[in-house]
C-alpha cells in the first residue's frame, strides 16, 4: 500500500512537470513579431516648369505651314544684344534651355529638276550671356536635295500658296544650361559653310541670316519675381 502511494505521487510529480516545462517549450519556439519597416522619409516635390520660352527675334522668318512654329533666323554677329534675346523667368538654380537648330534653304524647283539643287550646310552657332560669355556652340549640319529634306514651308511669302522660298532644312536638338545668377541669354551666329554644285562658300559676315531655331523651350524652378528698384 505505501509503494503505491508512492507511485502515485512521483506520477503526479512528473505530470506537474511536464505542465510546467510545456509552456516554456511553446514560448521559445514561438519567433518574436517582428515590426514593419520603417518607410523612407517622403522627397519634397520639386515645382519644375517647362514653357515656351518668350525671346525677341529681331530677324523672324515666319510661321510654318505644317508644324505652325515660329521659325526665327540666327544672325551672324559679336554683340549679344543683336542676337535672339531669350529672356529668363524668375527661377531658383539653372535653367535649361532647349531648342531645334536648323539650316536656311532657299528652295528652288527649277534647280531641283535641273538637278542643281544639291547643298551641304555646316552652321555654327553660339549662346551666350549678356556680359558675351560663350556658354556653348551648336552646329547643324544636313545635306539638301530635294523638297523632302526641308522641315516645313513658311507662310507669308509671294511663292506658289502663299509661301516663302526661305526654308528650314535638317534639325538639331540643342540643350544648354544656363546658371542660376543669369537673367537671360543670346543666340548669334558664327559662321556658314555651303557646299554646292558650283564650290564652296563660307559666311562669316556680321548681320547675315545663317541658320535658324524653333521649338525654343526653358525648364526651370520657379523662383522670387525680381522687383525693379523704383527711382525718385
Amino acid at each position: 500500500m505505501r509503494g503505491r502511494l508512492i507511485v502515485r505521487a512521483l506520477v503526479a510529480l512528473f505530470v506537474a512537470i511536464a505542465a510546467l516545462i510545456a509552456p516554456l517549450g511553446a514560448q521559445q519556439s514561438t519567433p518574436p513579431a517582428r515590426r514593419p519597416a520603417a518607410k523612407p522619409a517622403a522627397k519634397p516635390a520639386v515645382n519644375t516648369k517647362t514653357e515656351p520660352a518668350v525671346f525677341e527675334c529681331s530677324s523672324l522668318l515666319g510661321q510654318g505651314v505644317n508644324t505652325k512654329r515660329s521659325f526665327c533666323d540666327v544672325l551672324t554677329g559679336r554683340d549679344p544684344a543683336a542676337g535672339i534675346i531669350i529672356k529668363l523667368p524668375a527661377h531658383t538654380g539653372p535653367v535649361t534651355l532647349t531648342f531645334d537648330l536648323h539650316n536656311r534653304h532657299t528652295y528652288s524647283e527649277e534647280q531641283v529638276k535641273a538637278g542643281r539643287a544639291y547643298r551641304h550646310y555646316t552652321a555654327t552657332i553660339g549662346v551666350l550671356t549678356a556680359d558675351n560669355t560663350l556658354l556653348t556652340r551648336a552646329v547643324v549640319q544636313n545635306e539638301f536635295r530635294t523638297a523632302n529634306d526641308l522641315v516645313d514651308r513658311i507662310s507669308g511669302g509671294a511663292g506658289p500658296g502663299g509661301i516663302k522660298a526661305v526654308a528650314p532644312t535638317g534639325a538639331e536638338s540643342i540643350s544648354v544650361t544656363i546658371d542660376a545668377a543669369e537673367e537671360s541669354v543670346s543666340i548669334l551666329g558664327e559662321k556658314l559653310v555651303v557646299v554646292g554644285v558650283d564650290g564652296t562658300d563660307n559666311f562669316t559676315a556680321a548681320g547675315r541670316p545663317i541658320a535658324v531655331i524653333s521649338n525654343v523651350m526653358l525648364q526651370y524652378r520657379p523662383g522670387p519675381v525680381r522687383r525693379t528698384p523704383v527711382r525718385r
